[in-house]
């Protein structure tokens, strides 16, 4: 057990600080979750704090860097008043994480296998606010809209449309957009009708969203 905090504590201070997290409330969240807990196969969980993104299994895809995970819930800035909606569950330590800084998390996975593992998974982490669905992430869960925030933890080439009609006025949208190898972490704030603020906050590659839609592309 010693020899994972240490490791855990390593993570934080030598992977998480140093890619310039600094909110104290995602350091507290990071060092509250036992990664290892959310590593899908046996063989990886000596790695579960590595600077590294982990085979999620049979479902396919992998678990974000730790440091980028950080980095994200740092722009995504969630509060205990707020509903998130989580594209991409997978191992289901992102939405645990977000579970520690937000009111309540809904979660969506399109692989029944992920998605039920993942569910075991925050039930034994104790993350009563998190529910997951399994469903298709491209479309959100109007039914249950509006959100204050979405994110999406794969990326898309844009941002699937129905998402627009599921954050309220003033909420905010997070998503790596691009195509490989150049995506970039996105903070879309809404201010009202067509009115977006639009910040950049880092360049990266990750796996993409199963389905994600494609915008027109240029044909000679």
């Amino acid at each position: 057990m010693a020899h994972e905090q240490q490791r855990q504590a390593n993570m934080i201070e030598q992977q998480i600080r140093t890619w310039d997290v600094l909110d104290e409330r995602v350091l507290a969240a990071c060092r509250e979750l036992r990664r290892e807990d959310f590593v899908a196969l046996a063989a990886h969980r000596p790695l579960a704090y590595a600077d590294a993104a982990l085979p999620l299994g049979d479902g396919g895809g992998r678990m974000l860097e730790p440091k980028l995970e950080a980095r994200m819930l740092q722009a995504l800035a969630p509060t205990r008043e707020e509903k998130i909606l989580h594209i991409g569950t997978g191992s289901g330590y992102f939405a645990a994480l977000l579970g520690l800084l937000a009111g309540d998390v809904v979660s969506v996975e399109i692989s029944p296998a992920l998605a039920g593992a993942a569910r075991e998974r925050l039930e034994k982490a104790g993350a009563r606010n998190v529910s997951v669905r399994c469903a298709d992430g491209c479309g959100g869960l109007p039914e249950e809209a509006p959100f204050d925030a979405i994110v999406l933890t794969a990326s898309a080439p844009m941002i699937p449309p129905s998402l627009w009609h599921q954050v309220r006025n003033g909420g905010r949208i997070l998503a790596i957009v691009g195509d490989a190898p150049a995506m970039t972490l996105r903070l879309i704030e809404t201010r009202g009708g067509d009115v977006r603020i639009v910040r950049d906050i880092l360049e990266t590659c990750v796996e993409p969203l199963v389905g994600a839609p494609q915008p027109e592309r240029f044909r000679f």
